[in-house]
């Protein structure tokens, strides 16, 4: 089983019935977390159960992406301290950010901390991790295997740095946010849906996952926003969704 599950599709903070950003990934029987912001934990406990997870990738330190990895965190420490240690790629600030709930415990003692940027071996997978612009440090992370690769932005302003992750990728996933001014700030920290495509038809991605939408937004409008810079699959994430991940067909 080689798959992408949803977990969380908002940005910010949740909408009725959302998560903020995670996605869930089954490698045959490796288990790959890409973030685990507001609501996404419980979420994942009904994708995988036991709450075994190999690997997480946390993109960046805002909560909207990281919160529920406390939760996980907690799991660990009070319900499987028997367990090695999970090794958590993310880039600086994430454990202090979630320090601030668990002062009175060590982080490490649950997480094996591997900087990002970086290049690592996780797995089956090659990581590499890219900065990207955004308000904080952030890693758009790349995770490739048996000739498939797949690319998540976390949150990003526009940089050609996006082609270079997204190159020939079977799945892009790339943030839409589309939040009211964004394009006109001197400094780029959000993209649009528009941007997301332009982004993905540079790169050569094969499919296009939108994500990150601000609370609100209309995520048909997205799509069609995207599709007309993108001529591959464009589809918006929403929770539960599941794409089957394999080498491009090209």
């Amino acid at each position: 089983m080689r798959r992408v599950t949803v977990l969380g599709s908002s940005g910010a903070f949740p909408e009725p019935g959302r998560a903020c950003s995670g996605f869930a990934v089954d490698w045959d029987d490796y288990r790959l977390v890409l973030d685990l912001g507001y609501a996404t934990l419980p979420r994942l406990l009904g994708h995988w159960p036991d709450g075994a997870v190999d690997a997480v990738v946390i993109t960046h330190e805002h909560p909207d992406h990281c919160v529920d990895l406390h939760g996980l965190f907690r799991m660990r420490f009070y319900g499987a301290a028997d367990r090695p240690r999970l090794p958590l790629y993310c880039p600086p600030g994430v454990l202090d950010r979630l320090g601030g709930l668990e002062p009175d415990v060590d982080l490490h003692a649950v997480f094996d901390l591997q900087p990002l940027p970086g290049a690592y071996r996780v797995g089956p997978f090659d990581l590499t991790g890219l900065s990207l612009p955004h308000y904080v440090p952030n890693a758009g992370v790349r995770v490739e295997a048996d000739g498939m690769a797949v690319a998540y932005s976390g949150d990003t302003g526009p940089t050609p740095v996006l082609a270079d992750l997204g190159r020939d990728a079977d799945l892009f996933i790339v943030e839409a946010t589309d939040h009211a001014g964004e394009t006109d700030r001197p400094t780029r920290n959000l993209m649009t849906s528009t941007e997301a495509g332009q982004w993905a038809r540079r790169a050569g991605a094969r499919r296009l996952l939108l994500t990150h939408f601000w609370p609100g937004n209309d995520r048909a409008a997205a799509v069609a926003a995207a599709q007309s810079e993108f001529d591959g699959p464009v589809l918006a994430a929403e929770e539960g969704l599941t794409l089957v991940l394999g080498p491009p067909d090209r």
